[in-house]
């Protein structure tokens, strides 16, 4: 009669956490087996183009640069006022051309205005920089919503990106825009884009960002790949999604030749910068 009450205790204590281990297990799910454009894992990704002082990052001479030297590359997309895609990281101008005004608030005609650094290069639009990598070597395209925007930018990209002959996926911190991919356009890599949120400074709650960093949200966007910040890449749940579902891991962002050759070993894809010339 002990023993019975014993195991009936030890049922109660162990199944809520199976359920919880499984249900932990369901959340993290990634798609299995979707094909990648051809040559996108045989290459090296140079983050926001191979840039420097004269060639700005997310440049049209830092891009160039980069298939100069036979690498991909790593972008960001912004939409503009006038729902064109504009090209750089930060959603204000304030960094990179010394501009207090956002993207989201200006036309491309207004956008075309101003200098990145001290440089004559302008911020380029998506369409330019497709233009530069048609038949040429692939690229990671990274979607930065803004406003709430998450389904309007990623609709007029993947309308843009079927004009062109280049190899690309989409990434995004924002799952809704992968959430968006998987609805409308299956048949396009996606990948979710994460690190160590929680030590960032971010417009979003501290709960969106602890979802994303555990990648908690993949369940809904069920991304091709992973691309996690090189130093944080010992979390839980990114070694859960290469174990149990075989996910590719594309490390951001890789800044030594000695890292890289670790993380390719390993089967990673690299975004580096600041080498490789």
């Amino acid at each position: 009669m002990k023993k019975c009450k014993t195991l009936r205790i030890l049922f109660c204590i162990l199944c809520p956490i199976v359920g919880l281990c499984v249900l932990y297990v369901l959340l993290i799910r990634c798609r299995q087996n979707h094909s990648w454009p051809d040559g996108m894992k045989k290459i090296r990704y140079a983050h926001r183009g191979l840039h420097d002082e004269e060639r700005p990052e997310n440049s049209l001479a830092a891009f160039r640069n980069a298939i100069e030297h036979g690498y991909g590359a790593e972008l960001d997309v912004h939409l503009t006022k006038d729902g064109e895609l504009a090209v750089i990281h930060d959603s204000s101008l304030l960094r990179t051309a010394g501009a207090d005004v956002c993207v989201e608030d200006l036309t491309v005609a207004e956008l075309k205005q101003y200098r990145l650094g001290d440089t004559e290069e302008t911020i380029p639009l998506l369409s330019e920089v497709l233009e530069l990598f048609e038949g040429k070597t692939p690229l990671i395209i990274e979607l930065k919503p803004a406003r709430g925007n998450y389904n309007a930018l990623t609709c007029t990209a993947c309308d843009l990106l079927r004009n062109y002959h280049v190899d690309y996926c989409i990434e995004s911190f924002d799952p809704r825009c992968l959430i968006w991919l998987r609805k409308n356009c299956p048949d396009i890599v996606r990948g979710q884009l994460s690190g160590n949120l929680l030590k960032d400074e971010s417009d979003e709650t501290a709960l969106s960002r602890f979802l994303v960093s555990y990648l908690l949200t993949n369940f809904a966007a069920q991304p091709d790949f992973v691309a996690y910040d090189c130093r944080y890449r010992c979390n839980l749940s990114l070694k859960l999604c290469r174990l149990l579902y075989h996910v590719q891991e594309v490390s951001w962002t890789v800044r030594d030749p000695e890292t890289m050759a670790k993380l390719e070993a390993e089967g990673n894809l690299v975004i580096f910068e600041n080498f490789g010339w």
